[in-house]
């Protein structure tokens, strides 16, 4: 008689989204996209081609734009909140602020794991929905090298409400 055969339940291998050889404390832009767990929208709707910020995509634009004022090296340039996801760049210009050893100049991952963890806090009580999952796993960031990236990137931020329509988790 065959062996039944079971099949691995180990989570599926994830490609790492990061560049190998590149040092995400260096100074320099990045485009980062944060998206909400199952793609649910949390955030409020597009009307007539403009987001719409419900209580909870408030909250999440505040604690984006208290981003600075925890880590001073980092400047925040376009972004926009979405139903299900925000767009932003961070620009570190490479200088600490602050002599201070507390205020080094952060990996990019150090601050998106603490956006997430607070604007999640905080969504959460928001919605009285504690220990739920607000976030996706991860996250996606383009390390921007130019002047005209950074134009085009911009660009596609501040058109992101007006091609909602063309968004594969459009509703």
């Amino acid at each position: 008689m065959p062996r039944p055969i079971f099949l691995s339940m180990a989570r599926p291998t994830r490609k790492n989204p990061r560049l190998a050889d590149y040092d995400y404390a260096n100074a320099g832009a990045y485009f980062v996209t944060i998206c909400t767990h199952q793609k649910q929208s949390v955030f409020g709707q597009i009307e007539s081609g403009a987001m719409e910020l419900n209580q909870c995509g408030q909250v999440a634009e505040r604690i984006w734009r208290d981003i600075p004022i925890h880590f001073p090296s980092v400047d925040l340039d376009e972004w926009v909140v979405m139903p299900h996801h925000i767009h932003g760049i961070f620009i570190d210009d490479g200088r600490a602020r602050h002599a201070s050893p507390l205020h080094h100049r952060p990996k990019l991952g150090t601050v998106i794991g603490a956006y997430k963890s607070a604007a999640a806090r905080l969504i959460n009580q928001t919605r009285g929905t504690p220990r739920v999952s607000l976030w996706q796993r991860n996250y996606y960031e383009h390390v921007i090298r130019n002047e005209l990236s950074l134009a085009e990137i911009r660009e596609y931020i501040v058109n992101n409400p007006l091609k909602w329509e063309l968004d594969e988790y459009f509703p």
